[in-house]
């Protein structure tokens, strides 16, 4: 398995994804609809609208990964889609906590010192 940098970004795609698609529909969505750049090394992840299968999407530096995961009972804690955020940023711990079932809305950080920097900052306007 490969790890993720501190650097490396999490990118959630709000509301449901078609999982028929593979790596070039999945490389359009994060362009198009997230305004991202596919192959940037930052991570994208995607859900069904059953909530019961996701994938994500990750550039290594010589080609895409696409990495699925299909539950066999129960369902993923997902965010609806909105008008005013179609992707939501996550730490390298939310992501390990969505994808362990924990429901993230019902979870709450608390207060302690993390660097931000100003790069971080910019891309938490967007």
């Amino acid at each position: 398995m490969f790890g993720f940098g501190p650097a490396t970004r999490i990118y959630l795609a709000a509301g449901a994804t078609d999982m028929r698609k593979a790596f070039e529909g999945l490389y359009g969505l994060v362009r198009d609809r997230l305004l991202c750049e596919p192959r940037s090394g930052h991570v994208f992840v995607f859900c069904n609208g059953q909530r019961n299968r996701l994938k994500i999407l990750f550039f290594d530096g010589s080609g895409l990964w696409v990495c699925a995961k299909r539950l066999e009972k129960g369902r993923f804690a997902w965010p609806p889609s909105g008008d005013t955020q179609e992707k939501i940023m996550l730490s390298h711990e939310e992501l390990s906590l969505l994808l362990g079932g924990i429901d993230l809305r019902q979870t709450q950080r608390r207060a302690w010192y993390r660097e931000v920097t100003e790069e971080a900052l910019s891309t938490a306007s967007q």
